[in-house]
């Protein structure tokens, strides 16, 4: 009974698997309001009744797809290396961890920004919007993290992780659009180069201040180069 329980779920999951498959296809293609459960089923090859054994809707269809891909981005965070006694160093290692993230996977980029047939988070349910933004955030909390262990306040912090990640999509969207090229520049450079010169001003302001040799206010300090 068990061995039977064991082969029908895992044809169960073979099954849904097809269909978020088919709908990754139709979604990157026509975007949420395009996209239909007929065509999704269509596409995997099934039935529009037996998507609905699956899924309640395709909104439903994409807030799984978007949540496997965040939970893909903070395990790609997560193994990034912390450096002992250097949040600098940690800072680097998180924030490129979930910029090469997106680098390497432009549809997932597309997902995480609803970047199919426009910009606004179209169809999704206010709940479910706001769960899969705090997995997006959770990624970000790294770099926050190494922030504050650089002596920043936790308002700053979070200004900075902000900003920092504001520069980031904007680089990734220059790269994926191939728009970089009129600048001749290397979106990931650009980053590195960034987030380098983050974490460097505030190691200098930090050793500054344990010297009395500056003022408490890290907003004084320049920021960081866009180019």
């Amino acid at each position: 009974m068990q061995a039977k329980l064991q082969r029908q779920q895992t044809m169960t999951d073979a099954r849904r698997a097809l269909v978020l498959d088919a709908a990754r296809a139709v979604f990157s293609e026509a975007g949420i309001e395009g996209a239909s459960i007929r065509e999704i089923a269509k596409k995997a090859g099934y039935t529009p009744g037996a998507i609905y054994s699956y899924f309640d809707s395709k909104e439903a269809i994409y807030g799984v797809l978007l949540g496997e891909s965040l939970e893909r981005l903070n395990g790609a965070v997560e193994a990034a290396r912390v450096v002992k006694n250097r949040p600098d160093k940690t800072l680097q290692s998180k924030a490129q961890a979930w910029f090469g993230f997106y680098a390497a996977n432009p549809r997932d980029l597309d997902l995480g920004f609803y970047l199919v047939q426009g910009l606004r988070p179209r169809g999704l349910t206010s709940e479910l919007n706001s769960r899969l933004n705090k997995r997006l955030h959770d990624a970000l909390r790294p770099c926050e993290v190494a922030l504050r262990a650089m002596g920043l306040a936790p308002g700053d912090a979070l200004r900075e992780a902000t900003a920092l990640f504001a520069h980031g999509v904007g680089l990734l969207l220059l790269q994926h659009t191939g728009r970089i090229r009129m600048f001749g520049q290397s979106a990931p450079a650009l980053f590195k180069r960034y987030v380098e010169q983050l974490g460097a001003r505030y190691v200098q302001t930090d050793a500054l201040l344990n010297a009395g040799g500056a003022e408490s206010d890290p907003a004084a300090s320049p920021q960081a180069d866009l180019f």
